[in-house]
């Protein structure tokens, strides 16, 4: 389920007064059909450009992983009824895709590739799959039908024609390794924002944390204001993107239970200590709807969660 850079609208803003040996550099790319952009602070440019562009091709090789757009991916390429070796930053990612599904009980589901695809569609149509469809598409889904072997880094999709969707964690997983190497590389403080997800290092020079806006509902205005530092924040929700088919709102996070978005007006931000934490806890905290969504953002490994609905 993937959240672009308006859902929620996650705003960075690093200001103040730089000290005169630090300079503030921005570098964007197009990624994961979103806008990555890398905010940093260092004395050099051409050395902060050079160690961007190694962030920029970290997170291009989870996208050539774990996209579901590329035919060719290694997600695309796993066989069902036959224990699949992946490789070694998929099967990080596997580890914390099938950890998530169990800490909230499949509010997030990392098995709804079936489900994905035919929403797609029926959001590009503005119309309800038929029921065979649905039917279809539900029966192959379900993270409790895939064993994943965690030592040999072996995954068996058990069920004929299922398919992952890695869309809801992928994003702040790479934003996560993005921030890994700006540090190595010398530039620890860094901000990374992947759309609706923000990965934040050391805080900027003078400052004591990064200034983050959180926005859900509202496209003008930031609803709060918060200071963070050594963590990430993402946001979830429909601010944008949802289909009125036959007079009613659905979103384009998907429902386990269901199969359909999700109809309840709902938008959370999730901070947590990674951004493969929050991504996922985000996208669960939504499926959880607004009764349960902190307790199961809580339980999963957030630090806070701000939850509202509209009605």
């Amino acid at each position: 389920m993937l959240k672009v850079s308006v859902i929620g609208g996650l705003l960075a803003l690093a200001l103040g007064t730089l000290r005169a040996e630090e300079k503030r550099f921005v570098f964007e790319r197009p990624l994961m059909a979103t806008r990555f952009t890398v905010t940093c602070h260092g004395a050099d440019e051409a050395v902060a450009r050079k160690a961007a562009e190694e962030a920029f091709a970290a997170a291009a090789e989870v996208n050539r992983i774990a996209s579901d757009y590329l035919t060719d991916s290694e997600l695309m390429r796993l066989p069902t009824g036959q224990a699949t070796k992946v490789s070694p930053v998929f099967a990080e990612l596997l580890a914390a895709s099938f950890q998530f599904a169990k800490a909230t009980d499949g509010a997030f589901d990392p098995t709804l590739g079936p489900l994905t695809k035919l929403w797609r569609e029926s959001r590009r149509q503005h119309r309800l799959p038929a029921a065979d469809d649905l039917a279809k598409a539900r029966e192959a889904s379900g993270w409790q039908h895939v064993t994943w072997d965690t030592s040999a880094s072996t995954i068996l999709l058990t069920k004929p024609g299922m398919q992952l969707d890695l869309g809801g964690i992928a994003k702040g997983f790479a934003a996560d390794r993005m921030l890994a190497v700006m540090t190595k590389a010398g530039f620890p403080r860094t901000c990374i924002a992947a759309g609706g997800d923000l990965r934040l290092g050391d805080p900027p020079p003078g400052k004591t944390g990064w200034r983050v806006g959180l926005q859900t509902f509202d496209e003008d205005q930031p609803e709060e204001v918060v200071e963070l530092v050594h963590c990430a924040v993402s946001t979830s929700g429909d601010l944008h993107q949802f289909a009125e088919i036959d007079g009613k709102h659905y979103s384009h996070i998907l429902d386990p239970a269901t199969g359909l978005g999700l109809t309840e007006r709902i938008a959370v931000s999730v901070i947590a200590p990674t951004a493969t934490t929050s991504d996922a806890l985000a996208t669960a905290a939504c499926v959880a709807g607004a009764e349960k969504a902190e307790a199961v953002a809580l339980k999963g490994g957030a630090t806070r969660v701000i939850v509202r609905t509209t009605r």
